[in-house]
């Protein structure tokens, strides 16, 4: 079982504030879930390929074509604000 301390520090490094209930909450939760890692390291898995998904999806990318734009005039002409050939926006800041 993870000790009060350890759960401080967690929480420490996940900036969270944890009132008394809350940290004896997540310790037992926490040790919970470090208890089923134990058991998932117990299993054989020298023969199992690493992979990132199981899903068989793969990404399907198109080739890069070069294909006409707008010109600035065109792409300019559906706002009334502009300067200096370019879009005119409220700062952000």
């Amino acid at each position: 079982m993870l000790s009060r301390k350890q759960v401080l520090h967690i929480a420490q490094l996940a900036n969270l504030d944890l009132s008394s209930k809350e940290i004896e909450k997540f310790r037992s939760q926490l040790s919970d879930i470090l208890g089923y890692i134990d058991i998932l390291n117990e299993l054989d898995t020298k023969e199992v390929k690493p992979t990132s998904q199981v899903t068989g999806l793969e990404n399907v990318m198109r080739e890069d074509e070069v294909k006409k734009s707008l010109s600035q005039k065109e792409a300019l002409s559906g706002t009334k604000n502009k300067y200096k050939g370019y879009f005119k926006i409220k700062s952000i800041f």
